[in-house]
């Protein structure tokens, strides 16, 4: 009988920091989404992820409260491409970031600081990226009201402190789900993240976001321990591009998630032959709402050191 190959599982990204679980905001809770992609070149891909997690490490701990970051690393895909989720309160906790950054000795020194050798050239953390290849994807959470998917005023277009124009108020992430509290994933304690994004046609922009908050749904209730399902609205950048955050336990939980689409499950079948389309614009089921070959997957797991190249500080 041949012995089975023990399974590496890096930890959860709440353990990339010293700040306590309870005191981090995350996908669920945080009420802006910011991802920053960068691309380390090969031969600075230690130093580039030392420089990543030294630099979500001070701000989550010199700004706690305000913001929290995890790095994630591309399971399948580009090598050497790294993920910052950054998570804020709000776009006000942004404005606070950015003002006490300025002037923040710390912060100046995590970003000025040599960080590649002399024999190797030298050089700080612009050095260890290609060129052109940071960008960043505001996300907030999806809210029914938003973008065409209320056909009166919503409860969370509200009057604030006496202002003349109204405002939105976006509820977190953990107000799409029902499950309870053992069951919850979120980006600080998943053990894979799966991005998943899709292009709306504009005319079924409304009907698509119904139809995509009752799919997170459904999957939140089919697979409660195994996967927690978030929508998110990209704020700035492609119109009506949606993002579902897909938090599982572990990559092999990913069968689960397979296994759900094939099983005989009246509520999972609804979803996806539901006619959402109205007759009067033609009729029809999900396939139609999305404009063709935008829906993609990304695949992320938490950074951990000794793997790819990013062994510990010593």
């Amino acid at each position: 009988m041949t012995q089975e190959s023990p399974r590496f599982a890096p930890p959860a990204a709440h353990h990339q920091t010293s700040v306590a679980l309870s005191d981090l905001l995350h996908s669920g809770n945080a009420g802006v989404v910011v991802e920053r992609v960068g691309q380390l070149r090969a031969e600075f891909r230690s130093e580039g992820r030392r420089f990543a997690r030294d630099l979500a490490e001070y701000i989550n701990t010199a700004y706690a409260g305000i913001a929290s970051v995890f790095i994630y690393e591309e399971t399948f895909g580009t090598e050497d491409r790294l993920h910052w989720l950054f998570h804020l309160e709000s776009f006000d906790a942004y404005e606070k970031l950015l003002a006490t950054a300025r002037q923040d000795e710390g912060w100046r020194d995590i970003i000025m600081r040599n960080r590649v050798p002399e024999e190797r050239g030298g050089g700080s953390w612009e050095c260890m990226f290609t060129d052109g290849s940071l960008q960043e994807t505001v996300l907030i959470p999806s809210s029914f009201g938003m973008y065409g998917t209320a056909n009166e005023k919503p409860e969370t277009v509200v009057e604030v402190d006496g202002a003349a124009v109204e405002r939105f108020l976006v509820p977190t992430a953990a107000h799409q789900s029902s499950q309870s509290g053992q069951d919850v994933l979120n980006s600080a304690n998943c053990g894979l993240l799966m991005h998943r994004t899709g292009e709306l046609n504009y005319e079924f922009r409304g009907e698509g976001r119904q139809f995509a908050r009752a799919l997170a749904e459904g999957w939140n209730k089919s697979l409660a321990g195994h996967a927690t399902i978030y929508l998110y609205e990209e704020a700035f950048g492609l119109s009506d591009r949606i993002h579902w955050f897909i938090h599982l336990r572990s990559v092999t939980d990913y069968y689960h998630l397979m296994g759900l689409r094939a099983r005989v499950d009246n509520d999972a079948r609804m979803v996806f032959t539901k006619q959402w389309i109205p007759d009067e614009k033609g009729g029809g089921g999900w396939e139609r709402m999305f404009v063709q070959s935008t829906l993609e997957d990304m695949a992320l797991t938490p950074q951990h050191h000794d793997t790819y190249a990013a062994q510990a500080p010593k």
